[in-house]
């Protein structure tokens, strides 16, 4: 076999050279490896696949472009609606109130309670001078250098209590001799005055009278809010107290040039000590500023942002930009958010309740059938959506809620139930109604409602067998619609209104629509995905069918022999729980292989006239298997659909041409004795290539097309012989493995026996002779076999040799030891 040469394509470089490059598609190498990976994988990757489309369908405007863009006084060249629902900063009232806010904002003031500084200065000034003073008075100092000390120690002394030099309160302290009286007095006064606050404008103090201020003491940074302003001094009033303070305090010693003293010592130690913080007032009105929370309103999906020609204003301006903004940053993050949700959703139904299903296992076919119905069902659920809306804005008189209701989305229930069955269709209604509710923005009605009714319409397409019953499904799914829809209106507050007849028409009309547009469906999925339903088989199982026509006239034995078998798989698929119309239909077309030499196979020779006797039992091993494979083609010539066809390449498995293999063996040991030389012989060449049944309904046709096979060979077939040879083929396909990859069990095996014998029982039932008219001289004849009525058969009770002989015979043919 000589191999094909890629096409190779020469491409010049950018120096001129001629490259070869091999031309591959990249679609063509992608499903290549896709259908390299495992089932399981594949699975995986489609929920993904399906999860992402989903949710881009559900933000369809990342890939929207922009809306056009307008400036203040452009004129609107189309009515522009609001896509869906966001929230507009009220910049105007924000800044209203954000300015509101700062101006009712306290004002920031230092305190600084220094009294017990000021204590400590006074007396270590006061302990100084007297020091100094005691020492200068001790020594006789010429006078100059007496002044010059005095000097030095004023300086000091005013150095230590932070005020400005005041030589002629400092001598008059002298004078004293820094009396203990008048440092005591000075600092009581002092304390008492600063205690309460001095400030150094009290007029810009009492602006914030009405407010209060907020009071920080510098050494503790504690704030305290202070609405009474008035106690406060300012340097004036300060003053006058401090009089009246040292006033009191001199009464009783009496004399006026002290109390002159401590108040001019006083007088220089107060200054203010409440200070305005400019920085910290700021800061606390950007506090207040930003604490105050944007102001927005709401514009509902569907509200008319700016209406054609109309000119653009700065409210128009601002509504745009917001939706735009929105569109920019909120899809990617829900599409992401929704595709992880979808995901979830899909993959924890697929390992709770579609995994234990065989449904998938096969190939990915049910798959992409299941994937497109739910991605058409999407689609189609967000369509009526939006059509529904715009219909619900034209009319006053009822809302989008009660078009809704004929929205007849148990379609696609109805469609995989049928097609998948009824444990996938539960499913399938579960993620549709989900989905469909946040389509209706999470509505939990209107999931309650969706699969309430794609359940009731799977469960009553479960056995769909005629058209009918999908219309009679869509009128019972109506009727609970009906029912359903009223309890939403009811719920909504609206019992009595017009809109309540308009639900009752739609949700029957829903569910009405729902079973026509299955019908005229079903047809073109069958064509598409190659499904067998109950209903096409029920066409097949036509014997008016033109490959069993041909079946019937070229291999007439076969058609009989195909015939029983599906009558013995009709009776016994129920009690073994599959399904009986696919096993009966299988076994019409099992054979259909045998039409292209049909005088090979033993049902349809006319006695002596045996084919096999001219060829080596090699070259009859291969015409008997070549059937299975001409009945697949034939098959598909017909389509016949996936699940007959299966059962026709199945319904040998790999099991044994005895016969034919025992005769090869003989030959083989002929040559041996003559020529001491023989190559041995291979079993494998004289087994059917398979597969195993998959399914109990291949294994179910297997056993009865080889119970019926060995029942031709009964020469008396009672109920005992047909019991016992029933058993003894049911035991050898088993012990040769031939039911090992399919479900049927020991307990099904048993029922298979029972149901067989009884069948084979009733169609080899014993029958009475009767009589024929007997003519003159024969009644001698009569007299010596005693009874008319019980002449002998022509056959004793286990046959002639001659007849036992070709029992043997045709058993071995059979592949029965």
């Amino acid at each position: 076999m000589v191999e094909k040469k890629k096409k190779i394509t020469p491409v010049k470089n950018k120096k001129g050279k001629k490259l070869e490059k091999e031309i591959t598609s990249p679609l063509k190498g992608l499903g290549t490896w896709f259908r390299l990976v495992s089932p399981k994988i594949q699975i995986w990757i489609y929920l993904i696949i399906l999860s992402a489309i989903i949710s881009f369908l559900l933000y369809p405007n990342i890939l929207i472009s922009p809306r056009e863009e307008y400036s203040p006084g452009d004129v609107a060249n189309k009515d522009i609606k609001a896509s869906h629902d966001f929230l507009v900063e009220d910049r105007e009232l924000t800044k209203q109130k954000r300015d509101e806010a700062v101006k009712s904002s306290l004002f920031v003031y230092d305190f600084d309670r220094s009294g017990v500084a000021i204590s400590h200065r006074i007396k270590e000034s006061f302990s100084y001078a007297r020091t100094e003073l005691k020492q200068i008075l001790s020594i006789e100092l010429d006078p100059a250098l007496r002044s010059e000390k005095l000097a030095q120690s004023r300086d000091k002394f005013f150095e230590i209590l932070g005020i400005t030099e005041d030589p002629v309160l400092f001598d008059q302290l002298v004078k004293n001799n820094f009396s203990s009286h008048i440092e005591n007095a000075g600092l009581i006064a002092v304390n008492r005055i600063l205690d309460k606050g001095i400030v150094g404008n009290k007029a810009v103090l009492m602006t914030q009278k009405g407010k209060g201020i907020i009071l920080r003491g510098i050494d503790t940074q504690k704030e305290l809010k202070v609405t009474d302003l008035d106690p406060f001094y300012d340097l004036e009033s300060a003053r006058q107290h401090l009089s009246e303070i040292i006033d009191q305090l001199t009464t009783k010693e009496g004399g006026s040039e002290i109390s002159d003293t401590i108040e001019r010592f006083a007088q220089l130690l107060i200054r203010p000590n409440i200070t305005f913080n400019k920085r910290g007032t700021e800061l606390r009105k950007d506090e207040t500023k930003k604490s105050v929370n944007p102001i927005y309103f709401k514009v509902k999906k569907g509200e008319m942002i700016v209406r054609e020609g109309e000119k653009i204003n700065q409210i128009h301006l601002l509504k745009l930009e917001t939706e735009a903004k929105s569109k920019r940053s909120f899809p990617i993050r829900g599409m992401v958010s929704m595709i992880v949700m979808i995901g979830v959703l899909l993959a924890l139904s697929y390992v709770i309740i579609l995994r234990r299903s065989n449904t998938f296992k096969a190939d990915s076919k049910n798959l992409i059938f299941i994937s497109l119905t739910l991605l058409f069902m999407f689609l189609f659920v967000r369509g009526y959506n939006i059509v529904a809306e715009e219909i619900a804005r034209g009319f006053s008189f009822f809302n989008i809620q009660v078009l809704l209701f004929a929205l007849p989305i148990s379609l696609g229930a109805i469609l995989v139930s049928i097609f998948l069955g009824l444990d996938v269709a539960i499913a399938f209604s579960l993620i549709i109604s989900i989905l469909a509710s946040i389509i209706m923005e999470g509505r939990v009605e209107f999931f309650i409602y969706f699969l309430i009714g794609s359940l009731l319409a799977a469960y009553g397409v479960r056995n769909c067998r005629e058209r009918m019953v999908l219309i009679k499904t869509g009128m019972r799914v109506g009727l609970l619609n009906i029912f359903i829809a009223l309890s939403i209106q009811t719920l909504s507050g609206t019992p009595y209104s017009p809109a309540v007849a308009i639900s009752v028409i739609s949700g029957f009309l829903g569910g009405i629509l729902a079973g026509v547009i299955a019908t005229g469906f079903l047809p073109l999925i069958e064509m598409a995905f190659g499904f067998t339903t109950d209903i096409k088989l029920l066409e097949l199982a036509s014997l008016d069918q033109p490959i069993l026509k041909d079946l019937m006239v070229k291999a007439p034995g076969t058609y009989h022999h195909s015939v029983i078998v599906s009558n013995m798989v009709e009776a016994t698929a129920e009690n073994i729980h599959c399904n009986p119309l696919l096993a009966k239909v299988s076994a019409y077309y099992h054979d259909i292989g045998k039409i292209n030499k049909p005088v090979y196979f033993v049902e349809n020779q006319v006695r002596g006239d045996n084919r096999h006797e001219k060829l080596a039992p090699s070259m009859s091993s291969l015409i008997l298997i070549s059937h299975v494979k001409d009945g697949v083609e034939l098959a598909k010539q017909n389509r016949l659909g996936k699940e007959i066809i299966d059962i026709v390449q199945q319904h040998h498995g790999t099991s044994l041409i005895s016969y034919f293999y025992q005769k090869a063996k003989e030959q083989i040991k002929q040559i041996k004795k003559k020529d001491g030389k023989s190559t041995p012989v291979k079993e494998e060449n004289f087994r059917y290539p398979g597969p195993k049944p998959q399914t109990k309904e291949a294994g179910l046709v297997l056993v009865a097309d080889k119970v019926e096979a060995a029942s031709r060979t009964l020469v008396d077939p009672t109920p005992a012989r047909i019991q016992g040879m029933v058993q003894k083929i049911i035991n050898n396909v088993f012990s040769d493995g031939q039911l090992d990859e399919c479900e049927l069990t020991l307990k099904d095996l048993n029922q298979v026996a029972k149901s067989f014998t009884k069948t084979l029982s009733g169609i080899f039932h014993s029958r009475i002779e009767y009589p024929e008219p007997i003519a003159k001289g024969e009644t001698d004849k009569k007299r010596e076999n005693g009874d008319s009525d019980n002449m002998p058969a022509p056959h004793g009770k286990n046959g002639s040799r001659e007849n036992r002989n070709e029992v043997k015979e045709d058993l071995k043919r059979l592949g029965i030891p």
